[in-house]
């Protein structure tokens, strides 16, 4: 807990909120919502309206304003067997609490409440997450909750951060590294690794989104 500030020689403080009031956070209201490139798709956790997401081109990627936390993927992005999907990141401003953008991979059903995948993100706060969406809107967790590694770079004063997320399935096995670094391993057996890949941006988020590369092995 932080301190605050004293009163009749106590000292009084204001409580972390828990993860679990952090989800329950309202989504922001963005002007100019429901806009997104020819040829992406996207959809909203919940099957939200995307009144609040903007999604514009902008460089060889994408700029993303969002209120609802969303997935992007266009039909082409597909990738099987062994291959490595990348792209750069750039959180542009200081969300209202802690929230995470990255890739998923193994999408499937991704426009239908059967939407499977898993998904890799990191947050300003220099912690990464690895989870599963399974069916609809359950999810399990692969990494035990928000990991913290140094290979993260931590969002400045303004909450800017510049992050390069890359997902390696190789040989059974899927990497998932942040500026060339492995933060976490685990069996392709046990994951959704084929399929469908993309981005994932949580709530609330102001993100640049670098061009997604994909490269079959």
């Amino acid at each position: 807990m932080r301190a605050i500030g004293l009163l009749a020689s106590a000292a009084f403080a204001l409580p972390t909120p828990c993860p679990a009031a952090q989800d329950r956070a309202p989504d922001a209201s963005i002007t100019g919502g429901r806009t997104r490139p020819s040829g992406w798709h996207a959809r909203a956790d919940k099957n939200k309206p995307l009144d609040d997401a903007m999604i514009v081109r902008k460089g060889d990627g994408m700029h993303v304003t969002l209120g609802p936390a969303v997935v992007l993927w266009r039909d082409v992005h597909r990738a099987s067997g062994n291959y490595r999907v990348v792209a750069t990141f750039t959180q542009n401003a200081n969300p209202r609490h802690p929230e995470g953008y990255g890739l998923f991979i193994g999408g499937s059903h991704l426009a239908d409440a059967q939407n499977r995948y898993t998904y890799f993100l990191v947050r300003g706060d220099g912690k990464f997450l690895v989870k599963r969406r399974i069916t609809g809107d359950s999810t399990a967790e692969v990494t035990n909750g928000w990991t913290d590694s140094d290979a993260v770079a931590t969002a400045d004063s303004a909450g800017k951060a510049t992050n390069e997320l890359g997902i390696l399935v190789r040989k059974g096995k899927v990497s998932f590294q942040v500026n060339g670094k492995e933060v976490f391993s685990a069996k392709a057996a046990d994951l959704d690794a084929q399929g469908m890949v993309g981005y994932r941006v949580n709530h609330t988020l102001d993100v640049q989104l670098g061009a997604l590369g994909i490269r079959k092995l």
